[in-house]
């Protein structure tokens, strides 16, 4: 489906027919939100609110936390925030309640989602993310309405790092994989994705308006999803 090319920047350039596609997959944070949201409340916000609450340096607890983050990496225990909450004894969901209005849609996105409505494309959420951070995001946003569904890793029971969660997924969705298109920002979704034998798989190389592109090795990469929307004379 997919024919792989690369641009002068090393970026590999996706090629395909819209007409090969059904249905489309969307992961949020990086993907369809900045997540300079995130990057900024779980490495700074949170950290300086933890540092106040145990009386230690702000960069002590944010080595100390960065720790504890990465060593639940990949599970659904790190995206609940009544996890975090009861760990850090801090109330996660206020904190991000403090600051949502860092929550913003990346350029073209809305675009985007227009074309799929459009072209009658299935078109669903599938994000990692606690259902409170979810309701925080979607009232802030307003993209809720775009979707068929929206469907939460806790649903599933697994979190998209593991190929059995596509299985669950495409179970619960009833769409056939090799006719589904996967947008992720991260790579071990998209390989978990691969294993289980998805058919089109973009990575999203821009998901934080504050930090540099990072194109990926091995899928075809997008700086924004203005790149998926044909133009006027392309294969659709």
């Amino acid at each position: 489906m997919n024919t792989q090319r690369k641009d002068p920047g090393n970026k590999i350039v996706p090629s395909f027919s819209w007409a090969d596609i059904d249905t489309v997959l969307l992961d949020m944070d990086g993907t369809l939100l900045d997540k300079h949201f995130d990057d900024y409340f779980w490495e700074q916000y949170v950290p300086e609110h933890y540092s106040l609450l145990h009386d230690i340096p702000v960069e002590q607890a944010r080595q100390e936390l960065l720790a504890r983050y990465r060593s639940v990496e990949n599970t659904l225990d790190w995206t609940d925030l009544d996890y975090w909450s009861r760990e850090l004894g801090l109330d996660i969901p206020e904190l991000k309640l403090r600051i949502n209005h860092l929550i913003g849609v990346h350029p073209y996105v809305v675009e985007f989602l227009e074309f799929c409505l459009r072209r009658r494309k299935r078109l669903y959420l599938v994000t990692n993310a606690h259902p409170r951070t979810l309701c925080i995001k979607l009232e802030k946003t307003s993209i809720g309405p775009w979707f068929d569904r929206i469907v939460c890793a806790e649903e599933v029971g697994l979190a998209k790092e593991v190929p059995a969660f596509w299985q669950r997924l495409e179970k619960m969705l009833g769409y056939d994989p090799a006719r589904t298109l996967l947008a992720d920002d991260t790579e071990k979704v998209l390989d978990s994705a691969r294993s289980y034998g998805m058919g089109l798989l973009i990575f999203v190389a821009r998901p934080s308006s504050r930090q540099r592109v990072r194109y990926s090795a091995r899928y075809p990469s997008i700086d924004y999803f203005k790149e998926l929307i044909p133009k006027q004379g392309d294969r659709v």
